[in-house]
């Protein structure tokens, strides 16, 4: 079988490469084809790449093209993750925000309205691309704002794409460490949008624990969320939320530490990747990939550190240096490919059709619930109703990424204005005209949304 990676100069690549390296099965992925516009960063990868791939009998082939149809051509499954605008795009996301005095965050809040609108555009593109010269393929969207996107592509893909994005089962994973349980045999019942759900129950052998994990200090304490949110509201929510829903519980906080930090995670990110690219195109074999595991090592160790109570890129003690995000996102892939090309099923926590699931959302909007995967494609499980919180805040969310969706793809200014007027960590009109044209000045590829002719 042949994988596709849209945006194949990026650091979750070796990650992928290495999951699949580990896939005995069949059938199994023997192509990957990674797909970037800077050949730099391709040659990078696939320098990494090489070196998982030394002594490996049966390693699947690399590939490398700036050219989209070249990749796609007759995949079996596409990866998307994709930056539009770069890291540049994210530095002014959260800086034309932060001016503002506003949240300045890559997918939540303003920010992830203008990621959203220069992206939309695109990734549309691509999934007619898909359509055209991989019929048959299935697409994993890792493109933030995973959810936005991924709704954007259903209208060309329908269920033959879905979204992924590993914190709800990365927190199952972290909990069932804590309490010394196999992750295995836990059930997740979880509800919500992409960066904005709710863990309401863990089952282990169809046992709740989460009145356990929340009842010890110690162990609560020690869970991520725990940190970030603090026990006292976790337990007053009597749910574990999201780690994004921090920038809604706390947004006073969020905003200040982020202002008072020295520097954007974006910046931080920048100057980081920066250097990464100029040291690895020095670099060969075993030295290429010791250079990318220290760097994904401090991206990973210093990830969210402002909201923790540290500067932003600033390694946090009690990290472990490994990138959970990342490795989760291949664990999650890779098991969604041998649900659905081995009829092995699988259930996880994806971004999907939401049908009848939540039934206060339009049926096809997309939603972050658990699914299970098999050779028949992805079915949502049937769960309780969120609360009257959840629902009101999910509701809100979803309107603005409609408005977000439409404006990206007609280039409706009064859409964009509403999108950001009415997101609940903007809530103004006359802020979210500012914000729109602060974006439009800034970065020219959502410039180009509401320039005729000018989309990107």
């Amino acid at each position: 079988m042949k994988l596709a990676i849209l945006g194949g100069g990026g650091f979750r690549v070796p990650y992928v490469y290495q999951a699949l390296l580990n896939d005995h099965g069949s059938p199994r992925i023997e192509e990957v084809w990674l797909q970037d516009s800077d050949p730099g960063r391709l040659e990078a990868m696939a320098a990494v790449l090489a070196t998982f791939a030394e002594g490996v009998e049966g390693a699947p082939a690399v590939y490398t093209s700036t050219g989209l149809d070249k990749a796609l051509e007759g995949a079996d499954f596409v990866f998307a993750a994709v930056r539009v605008g770069g890291l540049a795009g994210r530095v002014c996301d959260e800086r034309v925000a932060l001016d503002l005095n506003v949240l300045g965050q890559e997918t939540t809040g303003p920010g992830g309205l203008a990621y959203g609108l220069r992206t939309i555009p695109v990734m549309v593109d691509i999934a007619e691309r898909v359509k055209a010269l991989a019929p048959s393929a299935y697409v994993i969207n890792f493109t933030n704002p995973a959810g936005m996107i991924t709704e954007a592509m259903r209208a060309v893909l329908g269920d033959r794409v879905l979204g992924v994005c590993d914190t709800p089962s990365g927190l199952g994973t972290r909990v069932a460490a804590a309490l010394g349980l196999d992750p295995a045999r836990l059930q997740l019942d979880y509800v919500g949008l992409n960066h904005l759900g709710w863990m309401r129950r863990i089952l282990h052998d169809g046992v709740d624990v989460l009145p356990r994990m929340l009842a010890d200090d110690a162990l609560l304490g020690s869970l991520e969320e725990g940190v970030v949110f603090g026990r006292e509201w976790l337990r007053d929510l009597g749910v574990i939320p999201n780690e994004y829903l921090y920038y809604y519980y706390f947004n006073r906080e969020a905003v200040r530490a982020t202002l008072d930090a020295p520097q954007t995670r974006g910046e931080f990110l920048a100057t980081q990747q920066a250097a990464f690219y100029e040291r690895i195109a020095a670099a060969s074999g075993g030295a290429a990939l010791e250079l990318w595991r220290e760097t994904v090592a401090s991206r990973s160790a210093s990830y969210m550190a402002e909201m923790k109570g540290a500067e932003t890129g600033e390694a946090l003690e009690d990290h472990a240096g490994v990138d959970p995000v990342d490795e989760g996102y291949a664990g999650v892939a890779l098991s969604v490919m041998a649900a659905i090309s081995r009829n092995e099923p699988a259930r996880m926590i994806l971004n999907v059709r939401n049908g009848s699931t939540v039934t206060a959302l339009p049926g096809d909007a997309v939603v972050e619930v658990p699914v299970t995967v098999d050779a028949n494609g992805i079915h949502p499980l049937v769960l309780e109703q969120p609360d009257l919180h959840q629902t009101g805040l999910m509701q809100q969310m979803k309107a603005v990424e409609r408005l977000t969706i439409s404006a990206a793809l007609t280039g409706s200014r009064a859409d964009a204005v509403k999108a950001f007027a009415l997101h609940p960590l903007v809530d103004s009109a006359t802020l979210g005209r500012k914000l729109l044209d602060g974006y439009i000045d800034r970065i020219p590829e959502v410039a180009a949304v509401f320039t005729p002719g000018g989309r990107p």
